[in-house]
């Protein structure tokens, strides 16, 4: 009997999905992430802040499922063995990485995977069935937080001009150690800055630094008004990071657009199920909106977003933005 009822309430989630699909028209790309997705994960990510979830109105829930799904979300990029490079350059102390998450119950071992570079069951079957080959980002509510770090740890040491010659240096009197996104690293072999742009963990052409510096100037982040070629906080050193590995991977400037907003969406979920009610009122579905528009000071910065707050009641997710470290 007990079989039956939760087959039956497996049933009831995937109509209720499909519903809310259809009511908001969502692309086939978006749906087949999330069905996908589901398949691998379960719906025990589901069950997550399931209390707070409920709670909010059937219009913000359906909001939740293309602004920031539950099932998770494609970053179509390869992470590969960049994990155990960051270990064995020292970038990311394994010791203290582990003794950061103990007190939190230890490293799950799906995440612990993206340390060692060995390939999980579940990243390789969603990336087969879509063609985009092995180890692709998924990102969901439960691993943003370590995306966060890794990617962070990537960004920091991933020999770079925008962190040797820009703002980095420009704005500290060549000094970058005392911003966040550095001297907030504490989990690094020695010190901090002899990681910092030090490894060549990828080279961009000319052309690739030149698209990512573009997109790095346009893309902002809801903690602070500096856009990513400025990345003196954690979240703008690992969008860094991330703009680096798809400009090196062949991603064009939309894809590299959509995947730095899929990623903030993880890390600052209000903000963005704000934003999506805040353009959904105005007529504008979110799968819709340009991302290059979203992520532009006039919404994505801290002084953008409070203006968006004087005309609009914010979304309470209540699932927590993702701090890293």
């Amino acid at each position: 009997m007990s079989n039956e009822m939760n087959n039956e309430t497996h049933k009831h989630r995937i109509d209720r999905i499909s519903a809310w699909a259809h009511a908001w028209k969502w692309t086939a790309i978006a749906l087949l992430v999330v069905l996908v997705s589901t398949q691998v994960f379960g719906w025990n990510i589901q069950l997550m802040a399931r209390g707070q979830y409920m709670a909010m109105t059937y219009r913000d829930r359906q909001l939740v499922e293309f602004v920031v799904p539950r099932a998770g979300a494609i970053i179509p990029v390869k992470w590969g063995d960049l994990g155990k490079q960051l270990v064995d350059a020292g970038v990311i102390d394994i010791a203290k990485f582990e003794e950061l998450y103990a007190s939190r119950g230890g490293i799950p071992d799906e995440q612990r995977a993206l340390l060692t570079g060995v390939k999980t069951t579940g990243s390789d079957a969603i990336a087969k069935d879509l063609g985009l080959g092995n180890d692709v980002i998924i990102m969901n509510g439960e691993n943003a937080g370590m995306w966060l770090n890794l990617l962070w740890a990537f960004g920091l040491g991933n020999k770079n001009g925008i962190l040797e010659e820009g703002l980095m240096v420009t704005a500290s009197s060549g000094d970058a150690s005392g911003f966040a996104s550095t001297g907030g690293w504490p989990v690094a072999t020695g010190n901090v800055m002899d990681h910092y742009s030090a490894h060549p963990f990828v080279t961009l052409t000319v052309d690739q630094q030149e698209l990512v510096a573009r997109v790095a100037a346009g893309t902002y982040r809801p903690c602070c008004d500096n856009p990513t070629h400025f990345p003196d906080c954690n979240h703008g050193m690992a969008i860094l990071g991330l703009l680096e590995l798809m400009a090196a991977q062949g991603a064009s400037e939309d894809e590299m657009y959509r995947a730095a907003l899929w990623v903030n969406s993880y890390w600052f979920p209000d903000t963005y199920l704000t934003l999506a009610k805040y353009f959904a009122e105005r007529g504008v579905a979110w799968e819709d909106v340009d991302p290059k528009t979203v992520l532009s000071s006039v919404y994505s910065s801290a002084s953008g977003y409070q203006q968006v707050l004087a005309e609009i009641r914010p979304v309470q997710y209540n699932q927590g933005g993702s701090c890293g470290i």
